[in-house]
């Protein structure tokens, strides 16, 4: 059975979260834990958490809203090597669409990928996310989820 739920990074899961790992090739799509950690320290608008599947970690994502208009985007999501392919990166999407949504009360929610991430790409469009034909400033592509 899949209970996929979310949980603050604190000192009780931390290190845990920094050694999620990624198959090979994979971390050319994404910043390495660390890096979203820092990233998030520095900007306090992020919002890092713990994917688990029960009382496993296995995977994290980081979200937040900015700006004058609160554009809210799920920034990173990730999902460790050994719990890839059994669909729990999907569930644990469609769960963080919803909490982002309902902590922000909104109702558009944006990501970026690298354009040569076909297999993210796929992913996001099947839940309903679309190309808006934009990039952002690192020139990834920009996707849009309304609910």
């Amino acid at each position: 059975m899949m209970n996929v739920h979310f949980k603050d990074i604190d000192y009780t899961n931390e290190y845990l979260v920094r050694n999620l790992k990624l198959k090979p090739g994979q971390d050319q799509f994404i910043e390495s834990v660390d890096e979203c950690l820092e990233e998030a320290n520095t900007y306090s608008a992020w919002r890092p958490v713990a994917i688990y599947n029960d009382d496993n970690i296995i995977g994290f994502a980081m979200y937040g809203s900015f700006g004058r208009n609160k554009d809210t985007w799920i920034d990173r999501i990730m999902i460790d090597k050994q719990y890839q392919g059994k669909g729990l990166g999907r569930i644990a999407m469609r769960k963080l669409i919803k909490i982002v949504s309902k902590e922000y009360g909104v109702n558009v929610i944006y990501l970026s990928i690298i354009e040569e991430n076909r297999i993210a790409d796929r992913l996001y469009q099947s839940m309903g996310f679309e190309f808006i034909n934009e990039r952002d400033p690192n020139g990834e592509l920009i996707f849009k989820y309304t609910i």
